[in-house]
């Protein structure tokens, strides 16, 4: 056994834009052991129920993560909804989807940029962002926000997206798709990227059902697990299934993220084929009373929103358990046996998002 030394990695890494602090052990070049440090952006977010009445928590609970807000927004409304018996319009029920998989893309996307920087393929980087600009267009000009919208509310939306509108964003993602191709190829096929991830950062089909790991980290190594599949909003009526790698490694769980962003594309496409016409919001009447935990999936896996209501327009209770928490003792698992040069890609191939960790 070599000499053991301890070295800081994070908060504040080139490589990595979120606050996560890891102590590394290693053996010269090889980590061995790594203890988890986070708490540096706790903001108190579920106390806030005590303050913000029901209708009103759904701004803050969009603000747990700025790239998944309207995903939260969507869990958040569906959990108060479940506690007050609430069945909302299907026109509503497909926009909330498709609004829910532009989500999805568009986080995937930075997620790609993110690895393409970190592999040192700035150019690539920049590419992968300017296609992700198209789906924030989308946002603009159905919602008036780029990252935060506030159209999802308790019975319904705020806003509903005009046929003609529907038609235009059918034609953009053809532009989307022909111009991902030749960049996810890179991904794929580049023999760099490939001795940059293959074969690095294990986790077994057992290791990350045992450890609960979530999202493309658990379909990356074999699990066929997709909260969508519940059928919750219009997922129930659409075709697919769960995107599954089974090599378990950082090319896996590449892998999984890019083919879910053509996923995606055919969902929104499906849900416009089949949207219905009619109204987009139902008349909320009284306070909710009772509780419910409700799970959905966001891009980087299942989220689980518990609530507790009392009959008055303050909740009694809130928690969101985020998927970052679940994968953070999958990544300390995939750390030992790397590489020191191995660990920013090891922690990016998460998805990390330490606000939502921490709330």
């Amino acid at each position: 056994m070599g000499e053991r030394t301890i070295i800081p990695f994070g908060p504040q890494h080139p490589v990595l834009p979120e606050p996560l602090h890891l102590d590394l052990i290693l053996e010269d070049e090889k980590v061995v052991g790594a203890v988890p440090s986070i708490g540096f952006v706790h903001r108190g977010l579920e106390k806030l129920v005590e303050k913000r009445d029901y209708h009103e928590m759904m701004y803050v609970i969009e603000r747990v993560c700025g790239i998944c807000s309207f995903i939260h927004g969507q869990g958040y409304v569906q959990t108060i909804e479940e506690i007050m018996k609430i069945e909302i319009p299907d026109r509503a029920k497909y926009l909330r989807t498709i609004w829910a998989e532009l989500s999805r893309t568009h986080s995937h996307l930075l997620w790609l940029g993110l690895m393409a920087d970190a592999y040192g393929f700035e150019s690539l980087f920049m590419h992968c962002w300017r296609v992700r600009e198209r789906i924030l267009d989308i946002f603009e000009e159905t919602t008036g926000g780029r990252v935060i919208f506030s159209v999802c509310k308790v019975g319904g939306l705020w806003k509903d997206i005009d046929n003609d509108t529907l038609k235009r964003i059918i034609s953009e993602l053809k532009i989307i798709e022909d111009e991902l191709k030749p960049l996810t190829d890179v991904f794929i096929k580049d023999f760099s990227v490939q001795k940059r991830t293959r074969g690095i950062g294990v986790l077994t089909y057992q290791e990350a059902i045992d450890l609960g790991a979530a999202g493309p980290t658990l379909r990356g190594s074999g699990v066929a697990l997709d909260m969508r599949k519940l059928g919750y909003a219009a997922y129930g009526e659409l075709d697919f299934e769960p995107i599954v790698e089974k090599d378990g490694d950082c090319y896996a769980r590449t892998l999984v993220r890019i083919r879910e962003i053509y996923q995606s594309l055919d969902l929104i496409r499906q849900c416009i084929s089949k949207i219905p016409d009619g109204e987009i919001e139902v008349k909320v009447r009284g306070n909710p009373n009772g509780e419910y935990l409700s799970r959905i999936e966001q891009a980087r896996g299942q989220v689980i929103y518990y609530a507790k209501a009392n009959g008055t327009k303050y909740l009694d209770r809130f928690r969101v358990r985020t998927p970052t928490f679940a994968n953070i003792a999958p990544l300390l698992k995939m750390l030992p046996g790397s590489e020191l040069a191995d660990v920013p890609l090891l922690a990016l191939t998460i998805d990390p998002c330490i606000s939502c960790t921490e709330r």
